[in-house]
């Protein structure tokens, strides 16, 4: 949907902006005092295979870049972003609205430890999430801030989202999909394992070919025969 500029600006609050996604003309709302999507969510837009006509769940999808960028890459029937936080899904949802995507994109206020009961079991045939990395809360100072809720596991943890991901999962062909620090892989496949999301697919992400990895992506499915395959790793910088 083209829109003027003034259009455009009519859908920022104080402190905002939008930024260019350079993908099918789509901008998004952001504001940088609070957490803004990285290189990871774009990385992981593109690992994730979406079938036509499939239903995609972005667990803590934030400002909603995931299911945005998913709209324009793949051929899914629908996107839905649930997101704890008010403010970020609000702009989510001006964000969905700015780009004329509210029939394909619904945002969800609501808690990642209460998605099955939000959406019912098998409700969705691909799930995604980029989720807070780091495990030690010691230190922080401010643990509703959204920074700290992006990248500490505050609200929710590892075990919070494969269980719940395994309750929502379509059986026997729901698709789940992570980006995350390689130094939890052994700890990831493991959880994955016992909510019976089995891994399938590894990729891990350099930033130079002679630097050791600083990302995994991951895609697992719902009650599928244990098989992994190793992708060729991403290099990220020549």
């Amino acid at each position: 949907m083209m829109r003027t500029r003034e259009e455009a600006e009519s859908f920022l609050k104080p402190g905002e902006r939008m930024d260019d996604l350079q993908l099918s003309g789509y901008e998004i709302i952001q504001d940088s005092r609070k957490f803004c999507f990285g290189v990871d969510a774009v990385l992981l837009s593109d690992f994730v295979k979406v079938k036509p006509g499939e239903r995609v769940l972005d667990m803590g999808t934030g400002t909603g870049v995931i299911p945005i960028l998913l709209s324009a890459k793949t051929k899914g029937k629908h996107f839905t972003g649930l997101e704890i936080q008010e403010e970020s899904a609000d702009m989510a949802r001006r964000s969905v609205a700015l780009n004329g995507l509210q029939e394909k994109i619904d945002i969800v206020t609501g808690d990642i430890k209460e998605a099955a009961d939000i959406f019912g079991t098998a409700s969705f045939d691909v799930i995604t999430i980029n989720p807070p990395y780091m495990i030690d809360n010691h230190g922080l100072k401010n643990c509703g801030d959204a920074r700290t809720i992006a990248r500490h596991e505050v609200l929710c943890t590892l075990e919070d989202i494969l269980r719940e991901s395994s309750r929502i999962l379509e059986e026997s062909k729901g698709r789940f999909y992570m980006i995350h620090k390689p130094f939890r892989l052994a700890e990831i496949m493991l959880k994955m394992c016992s909510y019976r999301i089995e891994p399938k697919r590894i990729q891990f992400v350099h930033p130079y070919i002679d630097k050791e990895p600083t990302m995994v992506l991951i895609e697992g499915m719902k009650g599928g025969k244990s098989r992994v395959k190793v992708e060729p790793p991403i290099i990220m910088y020549q």
